[in-house]
């Protein structure tokens, strides 16, 4: 029988929607897509996802039930070359607290802050 990951979903909160998406879609080069919510107390924006591949999904969302900012939980997202996206953060409005570097056979990672105060991870093989 065959285990599933640890996470299987993910939500950054945001304050400004609008401002996080056009930072993630400028760093990532992805289109973020507009998920409901049946209570209608969240706003939700979904990163890329195939939910039947191997790691997690997860959205932005704003919502009244949690705060945002650093010292909590950290997303790496997955790239190609973390100093790609790297050089896409600062323009987006964020900020580059560690740049590329090596966590041996794991890659390479760049720890940043997106514009809402969140840290989160870029992730990648070479």
């Amino acid at each position: 029988m065959n285990k599933p990951n640890a996470i299987g979903w993910f939500d950054m909160y945001v304050e400004d929607m609008d401002r996080a998406v056009i930072f993630y879609e400028t760093v990532l080069q992805q289109q973020l897509e507009p998920i409901g919510d049946p209570t209608g107390e969240t706003v939700m924006r979904g990163f890329s996802a195939n939910m039947s591949a191997y790691g997690a999904a997860g959205a932005l969302v704003k919502s009244p039930h949690a705060r945002l900012g650093p010292g909590g939980t950290m997303i790496y997202f997955s790239v190609d070359d973390c100093a790609k996206e790297e050089a896409c953060v600062v323009a987006a409005g964020g900020k580059v607290v560690r740049p590329k570097f090596s966590i041996g056979q794991f890659g390479w990672v760049t720890l940043c802050m997106d514009t809402e105060g969140n840290m989160f991870g870029l992730n990648s093989m070479r």
